[in-house]
C-alpha cells in the first residue's frame, strides 16, 4: 500500500472530535425540553416548596384586593369631584341656603354637603334656642359651626382614607416579601444541586426559577401599590384643601349674618 492509500485509509477510520462548544450546546439541545418543561408559571408555583407557595399566594392575594382599593378609590374620587361641583353650583348660584339645606339634609352623598348640613343644622338649633340674639353668644356660635363643620371633614376624611394604609404597606413590603420567597428559591436550587451533585441546567433552572418568579410577584404586587397609593394621597389631599377652602367661605357667611342680626 502507498503512502496517499494509507493517508486516506486513516482519514477514514479516524473519528472527528467535537469540539467544547459543540459539547456544551448538545447539552443544552437535550436539557432543554426537560428544563421547558418546569418554566410554566403554573408548573413553577406548584413545583415550589409550601412556604414560596405560601408567599406567592399572599402576593397574588394582595395585588388583586390592591386593584380592588385602586378601582374603587379612582372611581370614587371621580364622582366626589363631580359631585362638588354640582353643590359649589347651587352653593354660590345665590339662591336662599335654608332651601339648599332643606334639599339635601337627608340625601347628601359626598363629604361637601355634609359639611354644610352640619354647619346648617348647628345654625338652626342655635336659632332655635335664641342664641344669635345674644352678644355674647354670636363668638361661640360662630366657633362651635366651625368646629361642627371641622368634625364633619375629619369624619369624611377618614371614611376616604380607608385602606390607603394597605396601599402603603404593600408598595413598602411586597419586594421584600419576594425577596424571600426568592432566598429560599436560591436555597432550594443549591440543595439540589448538592444532592444530585450536577450542575446541569436541568438541575439548577427549576430552582432558580421558582426564586425569580417569587421576586416578580412582589415587583407586580409592589409597583402598582406604591404609583395608585401617590396619586391617591395627591388627590386626597387636594379634596381635603378644597373641603378646607369651604369651610373658611361658610365661616365667612356665617360671621357676617351674624353681624347683621
Amino acid at each position: 500500500m502507498d503512502a496517499q492509500s494509507a493517508t486516506t485509509a486513516a482519514t477514514v477510520v479516524m473519528p472527528s472530535i467535537p469540539s467544547a462548544s459543540d459539547v456544551v450546546m448538545q447539552t443544552m439541545v437535550q436539557a432543554g425540553p426537560q428544563v421547558a418543561k418546569h418554566l410554566s408559571m403554573w408548573d413553577l408555583f406548584w413545583g415550589a416548596d409550601i412556604i414560596i407557595k405560601l408567599v406567592m399566594a399572599g402576593l397574588i392575594v394582595a395585588s388583586v384586593w390592591s386593584w380592588t382599593i385602586i378601582f374603587h378609590k379612582v372611581i370614587r374620587m371621580h364622582r366626589l369631584s363631580g359631585l362638588a361641583d354640582q353643590f359649589e353650583e347651587a352653593f354660590w348660584s345665590g339662591g336662599p341656603l335654608d332651601e339648599l339645606f332643606n334639599r339635601l339634609q337627608n340625601r347628601y352623598t359626598d363629604p361637601m354637603s355634609a359639611v354644610f348640613c352640619a354647619a346648617m343644622r348647628e345654625w338652626r338649633r342655635s336659632i332655635s334656642k335664641g342664641y344669635t340674639k345674644a352678644a355674647g353668644m354670636r363668638g361661640t356660635l360662630e366657633q362651635r359651626i366651625e368646629r361642627v363643620m371641622h368634625v364633619t371633614i375629619g369624619r369624611e376624611m377618614d371614611q376616604l382614607e380607608r385602606h390607603m394604609g394597605f396601599l402603603a404597606s404593600l408598595g413598602a413590603n411586597a419586594v421584600i416579601i419576594g425577596l424571600f420567597g426568592t432566598v429560599l428559591g436560591i436555597m432550594n436550587a443549591f440543595e439540589n444541586i448538592a444532592t444530585m451533585q450536577n450542575t446541569n441546567l436541568a438541575v439548577v433552572a427549576p430552582g432558580i426559577s421558582e426564586a425569580l418568579f417569587a421576586t416578580a410577584i412582589g415587583l407586580i404586587a409592589a409597583i402598582p401599590a406604591a404609583i395608585a397609593y401617590n396619586k391617591l394621597s395627591s388627590d386626597l389631599n387636594r379634596y381635603a384643601n378644597r373641603l378646607d377652602a369651604f369651610v373658611s367661605e361658610f365661616s365667612s357667611i356665617i360671621s357676617r349674618q351674624l353681624e347683621e342680626s
